[in-house]
């Protein structure tokens, strides 16, 4: 099943809802990763372990990310990266917004898997850029909905003035290179009451 609609990451939590703003994002449920590339070919997987979300009544979707849950599985790296690429003591999250048009979404069934193609904002380091995603979606129960990224979402660095940023990075780790472009994946749960 294909459908085109104007969204983001949210577009599948109002099957069945009794009321949008019902539907929550399910943490424990959820992930948000992104791999980085240092020295030309050395790939590492970063995870962000606290993200919230919600749908108003009005349709406007948002998924929120707190920078300072990032887990790189190295502790200073972790520091650092806080510090000097997200610089979380002025930037604690980053956002996901769209407006929802739920009338697609509302006719899958139980069980039921779809994609979704749609468009959003992020928002990050007081930065927002658009976004273009190819989602998949289940709905696994009438009060619970996972939508996952199709394919990575490709996120650039300069269009949020990250570069500096980076290149700090680079030079305090004394690595040749850090890509300023990552793949983001990521499985949202959404659960209604």
């Amino acid at each position: 099943m294909r459908f085109p609609i104007t969204v983001l990451l949210l577009a599948a939590t109002l099957t069945s809802a009794p009321a949008w703003s019902a539907w929550t994002l399910d943490n424990t449920r959820s992930r948000l990763t992104f791999v980085s590339i240092k020295n030309n070919d050395v790939a590492e997987i970063h995870r962000f372990e606290q993200l919230s979300g919600h749908v108003a009544d009005d349709g406007r979707a948002t998924v929120t990310i707190a920078l300072d849950s990032l887990e790189t599985a190295i502790p200073i790296r972790n520091e650092r990266m806080r510090d000097l690429l997200f610089d979380t003591a002025q930037h604690k999250e980053a956002t996901l917004t769209a407006q929802i048009d739920r009338a697609a979404i509302d006719k899958m069934a139980v069980g039921e898997v779809g994609e979704l193609a749609g468009e959003g904002t992020l928002v990050l380091r007081g930065q927002a850029q658009p976004l273009t995603l190819r989602l998949q979606v289940a709905k696994v129960t009438p009060q619970l909905v996972v939508v996952a990224s199709k394919e990575p979402l490709i996120v650039n660095a300069a269009p949020f003035g990250l570069n500096g940023a980076i290149e700090q990075l680079r030079e305090i780790a004394g690595l040749s290179s850090i890509g300023h472009a990552v793949p983001v994946t990521f499985v949202l749960t959404f659960v209604a009451p």
